[in-house]
Order: structure tokens, then C-alpha cells, then sequence
């Protein structure tokens, strides 16, 4: 009788030990979260006062020592394996209607996946440094092969009032929300079909000054204006003198504790290979719902027209991408995107005959992240957007991307 009470305690004190421990187990995990998000924002608050810091020493200080501020350098390397369903010479010889190779002897630029097999798509290095107390530098310079490219190369002010902010040299405007990003980092390898058709390849990128206030209140509101040479020979490209001008707000909005709401709208006007007038016209809108510490879903979304006076009559062209982006963790994650081109009002007299309607893209990836520095990208897009020798192509594309950055890079926004 009492070995039978003995057991029956120690089977009862097992149960409620691995109760307990379920129950601890449950704790733990939930203070694990709590740590995570109050050490992100311990890392925040810390950057922050750390700069504060810095720019109070130099500000006090009799001189100033520019050994304290070595630049950070930074190696990116992009490349791809790709299989399509059109030969490399016809592929880079394709038209987009009134948009790409309109004359058939003006090939689009294809830095970018351009050959069936390897691609080495360029090599980048980004510096950066703190100049002094009033000023940080940026440059960016592309290597691709054969070529090699000053991407960017600018100043940007640091202690102006009155949430003022100043930009000069060669630089990415800000313009909608993806002109300014670089291509690694994208959510997709290949550039959104309206961006490609209306900017070329570099987007808007020039030489000029810009100017950005942030606007004193609790939601944040930006607005910028920027005075650029307008070189982009897409909708602007007279260059006998400075040309492009571009104008945009932006604001963000927190609603709840886990979903951020982004949106802007921009314009863009300048003059034109015809010496005539260009205005580009954006909308963007992003939302980011944060579903735990590494886990997220990102909607983005952007539509641009343009009126283009061509001296005969003006162009008025229109199109849009739309992305969804399910992140898992820090290491995987999933996309889908669309884009197409919902208006191109021009002379498409040359393509008599030819199915100029649903001009769309589509676009699917999965992405390995082993970490932060390395990128595996698994993609398929189906394109209906391109001619080829005279006729309508459907494109089936398979790409493989690797994507690595060595050394010191800025965090790039979502």
C-alpha cells in the first residue's frame, strides 16, 4: 500500500513539474520578445544620444581632428544565372511602344540579368564619412564590366534648424518611393516596368542641390524640392542648361502598435529632347504590419503618369507596380509583384497591327537570407510587355541572384 501511494505522489509531482515547466517555458518566450523589442530600442535611443554626443564634443572643442572620422567602406557584388525563352540578341533588341526603341535601332540599356547563363550585374563601393560637424559625405561607384560609373557622389548638411536639411552633388532624387534606392536593395531583381519606360535604368539621378524640411509636428510631414540638370534623355535630356526640377511631400503615420502607414506624391518637370515640356506625376503609398519581433508584411505600391510634349503632340503614358512582401524571420522571405503600363496614348503608327493592350509584368520570389550581408533570390516573372522582331513575346524567365556586401553599409529603409 505505501510503494502504491509512493508512485502515485511521484507520478502526480511529474505531472505538475512538466506543467510548471510548460508554464515557464511560455514565460520565458514572451520575456525573450519584450527583450527584443526593448533592446532595438535601447540601440535607437543609444545611436542617437551617441551623435548628440560627438557633435557637442567637436562643437566645444578648440580643434577639430578629422582622424576620429575614417570613412566606412563598403563592397557590394551582384550576380545572376538566368534562363529565358528569347535569345540574348533578341532580348536586348526588344521595343516597348511608344516608350523603348521606338526608331528599332536604339536598344535599351541592360545593366542588369541582360544574358541568358552568368551575369556579374556590377560591383559597388560606398563610402562614407562624417566630414566635420556641419557636413557628412556619400559616394557610390559603379563597376560593371568595362565600365565604371560615378553612381553617387554627394554632401548632406547635419546641423541646419529648423528641421532643414541640404543635399548637393550627384545623387538618386527622391522621388517616389523606389528612385532612390539602389538596386540591391529592392525587393525584386529587376526594375518596375513604368520606372523603366519613364527613367531608364538609373532612375532620376544627377547633378544638383536639394533641399528637405521636416515639418515641426507629431506626425511626420517632409517636403522637398530639388534643382537637377535633368540628363535622363528618358522624359527630359535638354541639356543646354539645368532643366529638371522635382517637388514631393511625404509622411508616415503609426496606427496601432504594429502597422506603419507611408505615402507621398511627387511631380517631376523639366524640358524634354524636343525642347518641350515634361511633367512626371507620382503617387506611393506603404504599409508595414509588424507581426513579431522578425516577421512582417509590406504592401508597396506606386503610379506614375506622364504628359510628354513631343512638338507634334503630347504623350500621356501611365503605369503602376504593386508588391506584397511576406517577411517569415530574419532569413526568409516571399513576394509577389505586378506592374503593367495602363496608358500610352502616342503615335504607335509603326505598330499597325500589333496587340499594344496589357502591357504587364508578373513577378514571383523567395529569398534566403543566411545573414544580414548575404542575399540568395529565387525568382519568376512572365512579361507581356515587350516586341520582338516586329511581334507580341511572351517572356518566361528563371532567375537565380546572389547578392553580398562586405564591410561597413548604411541600413537601407523598407
Amino acid at each position: 500500500m505505501k510503494k502504491r501511494l509512493c508512485l502515485s505522489v511521484l507520478v502526480c509531482s511529474s505531472l505538475f513539474a512538466d506543467a510548471d515547466m510548460d508554464a515557464l517555458k511560455q514565460q520565458l518566450e514572451q520575456q525573450k520578445i519584450s527583450m527584443q523589442k526593448l533592446e532595438a530600442k535601447f540601440e535607437a535611443l543609444n545611436t542617437k544620444q551617441s551623435q548628440m554626443q560627438v557633435t557637442q564634443s567637436v562643437n566645444t572643442s578648440a580643434s577639430f581632428s578629422q582622424n576620429a572620422y575614417l570613412p566606412d567602406i563598403a563592397l557590394i557584388l551582384n550576380m545572376s544565372a538566368v534562363s529565358r525563352n528569347v535569345k540574348n540578341s533578341d532580348y536586348e533588341n526588344f521595343q516597348i511602344p511608344g516608350l523603348i526603341n521606338d526608331d528599332g535601332i536604339s536598344p535599351a540599356p541592360l545593366p542588369f540579368n541582360k544574358n541568358r547563363g552568368f551575369n556579374l550585374n556590377y560591383a559597388e563601393i560606398a563610402m562614407h564619412s562624417v566630414v566635420d560637424p556641419y557636413f557628412q559625405a556619400y559616394a557610390y561607384f559603379h563597376l560593371q564590366p568595362n565600365e565604371f560609373e560615378i553612381g553617387e557622389a554627394y554632401i548632406l548638411t547635419t546641423s541646419l534648424p529648423y528641421g532643414l536639411r541640404v543635399k548637393a552633388g550627384k545623387f538618386k532624387s527622391d522621388f517616389g518611393r523606389i528612385n532612390a534606392k539602389h538596386q540591391h536593395s529592392w525587393h525584386f531583381d529587376a526594375q518596375p516596368v513604368i520606372y523603366e519606360t519613364l527613367f531608364g535604368p538609373d532612375g532620376i539621378s544627377d547633378p544638383g542641390v536639394q533641399f528637405q524640411w521636416v515639418v515641426p509636428t507629431d506626425t511626420y510631414i517632409m517636403a522637398g524640392a530639388e534643382a537637377m540638370q535633368g540628363t535622363n534623355d528618358k522624359s527630359f535630356g535638354d541639356t543646354e542648361s539645368n532643366n529638371l526640377y522635382v517637388g514631393y511631400i511625404k509622411s508616415s503615420v503609426d496606427v496601432g502598435d504594429d502597422l506603419s502607414v507611408l505615402g507621398g506624391v511627387s511631380i517631376a518637370h523639366g524640358k524634354n529632347t524636343t525642347a518641350n515640356t515634361t511633367n512626371v506625376y507620382g503617387l506611393d503609398l506603404t504599409l508595414r504590419e509588424q507581426l513579431g519581433s522578425y516577421s512582417a508584411v509590406v504592401w508597396q505600391s506606386e503610379y506614375l503618369y506622364r504628359n510628354k510634349d513631343v512638338g507634334t503632340g503630347t504623350d500621356k503614358q501611365a503605369g503602376l507596380y504593386s508588391e506584397l512582401i511576406y517577411q517569415y524571420n530574419n532569413n526568409y522571405s516571399a513576394g509577389l509583384r505586378y506592374g503593367a503600363i495602363t496608358k500610352n496614348e502616342t503615335d504607335l503608327s509603326s505598330y499597325a497591327g500589333i496587340d499594344t493592350g496589357n502591357l504587364d509584368r508578373y513577378t514571383a520570389e523567395l529569398e534566403y537570407k543566411p545573414f544580414p550581408m548575404s542575399r540568395l533570390r529565387l525568382s519568376y516573372t512572365y512579361d507581356r510587355t515587350k516586341i520582338i522582331a516586329g511581334e507580341r513575346k511572351n517572356i518566361s524567365e528563371v532567375m537565380l541572384s546572389l547578392n553580398i556586401a562586405a564591410g561597413a553599409h548604411g541600413a537601407h529603409s523598407y
